[in-house]
This record gives structure tokens, C-alpha cells and sequence, in this order.
């Protein structure tokens, strides 16, 4: 598969301000799917909510199963229609794919109302890029509790927003 990691450098190029209308790469959808796990049987993640695929929780109920077909369609069909407006809605300075990629598994992860109200995005927003890796490591808790798998995910989210490498975290 391509992580899109060899395209980073032609793909670092900036938006325009007020223009993100931006779409996931192969690297963001490797890096949601590599934290999120592919599971084809429901089942309750950390924070007690059914899940199944990779991290769908939308009707889902305790016995459903899908194949990995349907789940690989619900991750691009979610990110597609829902996450990745998120990240084009409320960021309003200008992005580079790495930054996209970033903030699309943030909020694939943690939902869209979490960057809408976070200091992260205010802090973007202001255009202060270096903050921001700072800024993501903080969300690392479920039900109250520091997860080191929410450690690890943050940690990739923050050097890929970063342009660094992540894969070996």
C-alpha cells in the first residue's frame, strides 16, 4: 500500500486562505486505519461505545458483522462526507496535506465538536503551526483515563501534522 510517506515533499504545498476544500490522502487513511484497527465483529471500544470496522459507531449493536469490504466503504464514505468538512469547515488558515492528514484522524477519533471547541483549533487558527503538535498531545484520555494506545495515536498525529515521519512510533 501507499502510505503517500514518499509523496510527502510534492505534497507539502499550502491551501489558500479561506479555500481548504481538502480530501484525505493514503497516509491519513493509513494512519486511521493502522490506530483504529480492523475489527468485523461489534464490539465495546474503551469508552463503552459499539463499535465495528475501523472505529464505525453509527447504529451500531452488539452481533453485527460486516466483511472487510463494507468496512473499508464506511471508512472512505465517513470520512469522505463527514470528516473531512470538519477539518475544511473550522480550520481558517491555511493547510498542507500533512496537517489535512492529521486533523482528520484527530477527528475521526475524538469527533467534530471536539476540534470545534478545542484550543487546538484556536490556536491554528491563529496561525501559530508550531502550538499545534503540542496542542494534540494532550487529548490522550478515555473515560478519564491516559491510554497509551491514545499516547501512541497522538504522538503520529503530531509529527505527521509536523511533516515528520510516523510510521515508527
Amino acid at each position: 500500500m501507499n502510505t503517500g510517506v514518499e509523496l510527502k515533499q510534492l505534497k507539502s504545498e499550502m491551501t489558500e486562505l479561506g479555500e481548504n476544500n481538502m480530501q484525505i490522502s493514503d497516509e491519513g487513511i493509513y494512519l486511521i486505519k493502522k490506530f483504529e484497527g480492523l475489527e468485523l465483529e461489534a464490539y465495546q471500544c474503551a469508552a463503552g461505545v459499539w463499535t465495528i470496522g475501523y472505529g464505525y459507531i453509527k447504529g451500531v449493536e452488539k452481533g453485527d458483522v460486516w466483511s472487510e469490504e463494507k468496512a473499508d466503504h464506511m471508512l472512505i464514505k465517513e470520512l469522505e462526507h463527514e470528516y473531512e468538512g470538519y477539518v475544511n469547515e473550522y480550520v481558517k488558515v491555511p493547510m498542507n496535506q500533512c496537517q489535512f492528514d492529521a486533523l482528520c484522524s484527530f477527528v475521526y477519533n475524538l469527533g467534530g465538536n471536539a476540534l470545534k471547541n478545542s484550543t487546538l483549533l484556536r490556536v491554528l487558527n491563529s496561525g501559530d503551526y508550531n502550538e499545534v503538535p503540542e496542542q494534540i498531545m494532550r487529548w490522550n484520555k478515555a473515560g478519564g483515563k491516559v491510554l497509551a494506545g491514545l499516547v501512541r495515536r497522538r504522538e503520529c498525529e503530531s509529527q505527521l501534522f509536523q511533516g515528520k515521519r510516523w510510521e515508527h512510533i
